[in-house]
């Protein structure tokens, strides 16, 4: 918003051949407005009331040409709920399904915490399913939907706040207490709090844009507000060593068909710390697979599962480039020869799907995390010890890349190559893996120790 004390405000020009031959003009910084009426009392009443915002000696807004006084009733007019949906529709074309389900739920979460009353409330529950799965989601919005979420959606329509109320720090503060509790009343994840707040931000960023507010600036800049404790460094318990993999990766295979054919997929999330969606696309063309030494994959993207409501093909699956990666950008990871013969091994046996991929179910799609992971339970149930399977040991099939990586740097790999070869950036790796670090820190000692004693010697 741009406001200047510039204004100059002239006569009303008639032009007698126009429908609307009456029109007012005025001039706001370097920007020159107008507007037609077809009743000269019209043009006169518009006038009057901008000589009386100037003689008040009120700014004007050289975008709009409107005096500060217009812009705040204006902004007063539009609600929560119609801006939100308006950033919705707005973003809707140009974000990944995922990133669309990910702005419904944080707008469910908070749109039901902005409203003037309580009185005649939905159930949450069927509040929540209503504008998750249907305000928020523009695929749905040329569909008509049930009673019952109809209502909903006509009870937040008439009792939302307006978005200028946001302002007010204590109006404020009820969204971001929304956002870092669950609907049992638990404290959310820090994770899913700050993704929330991001949301949240990134909304009222746009109100920003659009003058909604009497200053050009994000109320979120002015409330402190303590996010849920987060633990974002990898548990060193849940970490896997080369022999506990080696053993599970046979359990895996000893699964039956099913099992042999996720033994590499499994491999990959392990020695090439690949992420499972990346695995899940990987094809035989990024294969490099020497019958001696060492390989590489090249990494282009990955398979994630959105849900069939949230693509625009109607799909549950959607094809992503690389994770914080421009769309075009390969990631190549060495595999070392044992990988590259077990990668082998699969290809000849199960060759590849008709689109190239090496894992896919039996009638040749997208593998589904529900089935790898029953797999990886029922594997750790037979081939750990019941302590070892009652711990966080591997829990997850993701526990593989944390292995993977965690074992990159305990091998003293340059951290900056290790970054590189899992896609994270420097400054995440370093935070996630402080533990690992500080482990293969304490090893780095005993080899300096050592050093030391045969000089001493």
């Amino acid at each position: 918003m741009s406001l200047t004390f510039d204004v100059r405000i002239y006569s009303i020009e008639i032009r007698p051949d126009r429908p609307k031959p009456f029109r007012v003009r005025w001039l706001v910084g370097a920007q020159k407005h107008s507007k037609s009426y077809q009743l000269k009392a019209q043009a006169d009443g518009r006038r009057s009331e901008l000589m009386t915002a100037l003689r008040k000696g009120e700014q004007f807004d050289e975008e709009s040409g409107f005096p500060a006084s217009e812009l705040r009733a204006k902004s007063g007019s539009v609600t929560w709920y119609e801006h939100s949906r308006a950033y919705v529709e707005r973003r809707w074309k140009g974000l990944p399904a995922k990133s669309r389900r990910n702005d419904a739920d944080s707008l469910a979460t908070i749109t039901p915490a902005l409203v003037k009353n309580t009185a005649g409330q939905p159930h949450p529950k069927t509040l929540r399913a209503a504008l998750y799965g249907w305000a928020y989601n523009k695929g749905r919005w040329d569909q008509e939907p049930p009673e019952d979420i109809a209502a909903a959606l006509r009870w937040i329509e008439k009792n939302s706040l307006p978005v200028s109320a946001l302002e007010d720090p204590g109006t404020l503060r009820l969204a971001l207490d929304a956002l870092s509790t669950l609907m049992d009343g638990k404290s959310a994840a820090a994770r899913t709090a700050r993704r929330k707040r991001a949301c949240l931000s990134d909304v009222l960023g746009l109100a920003v844009e659009r003058r909604y507010f009497s200053i050009p600036v994000n109320p979120l800049a002015t409330v402190k507000w303590t996010p849920p404790k987060s633990v974002e460094e990898v548990d060193p318990e849940s970490v896997a060593n080369p022999k506990q993999v080696r053993n599970l990766l046979a359990g895996v295979r000893a699964q039956g068909d099913r099992g042999a054919h996720l033994e590499a997929f499994f491999g990959c999330l392990y020695y090439a710390a690949m992420r499972p969606a990346e695995a899940v696309a990987l094809k035989r063309n990024q294969c490099h697979l020497p019958k001696r030494g060492w390989g590489t994959l090249t990494l282009r993207g990955g398979i994630v599962h959105a849900g069939r409501d949230w693509t625009d093909t109607g799909d549950a699956h959607q094809v992503r480039h690389l994770k914080a990666r421009a769309v075009k950008e390969t990631r190549v990871v060495p595999i070392p020869p044992h990988f590259v013969a077990m990668l082998r091994w699969h290809i000849e046996r199960y060759g590849a799907a008709p689109d190239g991929r090496l894992f896919r179910t039996n009638r040749g799609g997208v593998i589904q995390d529900t089935g790898y992971g029953e797999v990886w339970a029922a594997t750790r149930t037979e081939v750990l010890t019941s302590e070892e399977a009652t711990s966080p040991l591997a829990r997850r099939p993701y526990d593989l890349r944390a292995a993977g990586v965690s074992f990159w740097l305990y091998s003293g790999v340059d951290p900056m190559e290790v970054a590189r070869r899992a896609g994270h950036s420097v400054a995440v790796l370093l935070r996630v893996y402080a533990k690992v670090l500080a482990r293969a820190a304490d090893r780095a000692n005993l080899q300096i120790e050592a050093g030391l004693r045969e000089w001493d010697g």
